[in-house]
Parts: structure tokens; C-alpha cells; sequence
């Protein structure tokens, strides 16, 4: 019997110990989902909750036949993985690869029924600088994660359409939290803070949409329930300054003395503003238009 909007789901996530896998599979289990994992044989120790695993020793490479026996008797696709290596994968060759086998991934989704696929985007799909992003503003991706990512939302969207497959592209913005890498600014600043030496920084003008990665991949995760379709930001939309974020963070110590603002450079390309505007639908709203639905087609002549 198919699962319904508020019963629990059968879940395919992808990119399970990746930064924001873990807390879209964290997420996930909380709510009471099915999660099935598709991981590499040596990250399983590294996962965050419960599952079934199905082992790939690279997603992004496998056949047809085996995705679509990973995929078996799955509600909802959701599709987290990418190569992301800090400092290379804006311009990257991987990216190719993580393109055409999310591909075959979909493709493989279609061909035994799952309903829904979630995917996740960036916000540098969008023309950038702007404080104001919604999804309906200009796209304009100029790294080549981006122009992929940007590939990979409109050929699905049109792809899965024509299989009826629900479909949802989860944009994501700055986020930080559990599991950063070292050399991104949170664990930057943190660090120097601890070890009570000067963080060189830029002069932190630059407007930003951060958010915590658990709250991220709880907004991911409510999708496969609420099944909201389109492109979705997943973002605060409270505008800060690079400054004032980390100041913040250096007040919980009380050492902003540590702060050295404008002793580092911009980095190249690196736009005035990013800020979204949220679009993410309460899910009782969703449910609440879907009994709604349902009533009114119930008593149709």
C-alpha cells in the first residue's frame, strides 16, 4: 500500500555521511521515515542514524540495473551526494561525473515507481550579487558546480514530469555547523579563538543568508512529507553582515579583540550579497490544501 503525506516513508538518501546527509538522515529518522543509505563500503561506520545499507563503491559510476535494485519498494528519493573537496570543487572535472550518473539515478527512480525525488541545489545558480533572492530571480551560474547543479534542476524538472514523478530542488545557502571542514570560516574563526591568536579576515562587508546545517537538513527532510515541488530555498532570510556574524561568534568568548578585519583578501569572485527569500511552505498548510483537495473532489458530481 503506498505510503500517504503523513505516514512514514521509504527513503533513499544519497550522500548519508556527507556534511548535510548526516543531518537530512538525522532528520529523517526523527520523523519516522524508512531511511535506506547508498553508501561507499568504507563510510557506513560514519553514518549519523539507522538504516539499511546498500553499498556502491561509486555512485556516480553505477549501472542502471543496480540503482534501480537499490531503488526497490522506495517512496522517495532523496539525492544529497556531490563531490564537494573544499578548494577544488567549484571548478572541478568530478562534477561531470556527478552530473551524468545523478542521470542515470533518476532515470533509474522513473523506471520503478518512486513518486518523489528530492535533489539539492545551491544558490549559485542564481545571478549574483543580490539581497533578495527568490526563486523566480534571474539564474545566472558562473562556476562549474553550479552550472551542473543548474543542469541537473532543469533536466529533471522535465524529465520526471513526463514519468509523473513529483519533484523537488532544495537550493541551499551558507551553512554552517557540525561536521565543517577546518578550513571554512566558522572552524577558522573558532579555532583561533581557542588557541587565543588573530583571525585575518576580509573587511566583512559581504551580505549573507547563513544558516545551521541541522536546521537545513531538517527543512530538507520535511519535504519528503510535505512533497512541497519546485525549486525551494533553504535559507534564513535574515541578511547579515561577514562581519557581524563573526563578531557574534567572537562575543561568546568575549575576545573580539581577535578579530583582524581587512588584513585578508577577497576572495576572487566573491559576490556583495547572497540573501534568500524563503519560500518553504509550513507542512500542516500543505496537508491542510491536500485534504482540502481531496474533500472537494470527493463530493464533485
Amino acid at each position: 500500500m503506498p505510503a500517504t503525506e503523513t505516514s512514514p516513508k521509504r527513503v533513499l538518501l544519497t550522500g548519508a555521511t556527507g556534511f548535510v546527509g548526516r543531518q537530512i538522515h538525522r532528520a529523517l529518522v526523527a520523523e519516522g521515515h524508512r531511511v535506506r543509505v547508498l553508501v561507499r563500503p568504507a563510510s557506513a561506520a560514519r553514518l549519523a542514524a539507522p538504516a539499511e545499507i546498500v553499498e556502491t563503491t561509486d555512485l556516480f559510476a553505477e549501472s542502471l540495473p543496480a540503482l534501480r535494485a537499490a531503488l526497490a519498494d522506495v517512496d522517495t528519493l532523496v539525492h544529497a551526494a556531490w563531490y564537494v573537496e573544499p578548494g577544488r570543487y567549484l571548478e572541478a572535472e568530478e562534477n561531470l561525473a556527478c552530473l551524468s550518473g545523478s542521470l542515470v539515478l533518476a532515470r533509474a527512480a522513473a523506471s520503478v515507481g518512486v513518486g518523489h525525488v528530492v535533489g539539492l541545489g545551491t544558490c549559485f545558480e542564481y545571478a549574483l550579487p543580490s539581497d533578495r533572492l527568490a526563486v523566480d530571480s534571474p539564474l545566472r551560474p558562473e562556476s562549474l558546480y553550479a552550472i551542473t547543479k543548474l543542469a541537473l534542476f532543469s533536466t529533471l524538472g522535465r524529465f520526471l514530469s513526463g514519468h509523473d514523478v513529483r519533484f523537488s530542488w532544495a537550493r541551499l545557502f551558507y551553512l554552517f555547523g557540525e561536521g565543517e571542514h577546518p578550513s571554512r570560516l566558522v572552524p577558522y574563526v573558532r579555532a583561533c579563538l581557542a588557541e587565543g591568536r588573530p583571525a585575518r579576515l576580509s573587511a566583512g562587508t559581504q551580505l549573507r543568508d547563513f544558516l545551521d546545517v541541522a536546521e537545513a537538513g531538517r527543512m530538507v527532510a520535511g519535504l519528503v512529507s510535505s512533497e512541497q515541488a519546485g525549486a525551494i530555498n533553504i535559507c534564513s532570510g535574515r541578511p547579515v553582515t561577514l562581519r557581524g556574524f563573526v563578531e557574534a561568534i567572537a562575543d561568546e568568548n568575549g575576545r573580539r579583540d581577535l578579530l583582524e578585519f581587512g588584513t585578508a583578501a577577497l576572495r576572487p569572485g566573491d559576490p556583495a550579497a547572497v540573501v534568500g527569500v524563503p519560500n518553504l511552505a509550513p507542512q500542516a498548510s500543505l496537508r491542510a490544501e491536500s485534504d482540502e483537495s481531496r474533500d472537494q473532489a470527493a463530493h464533485q458530481p
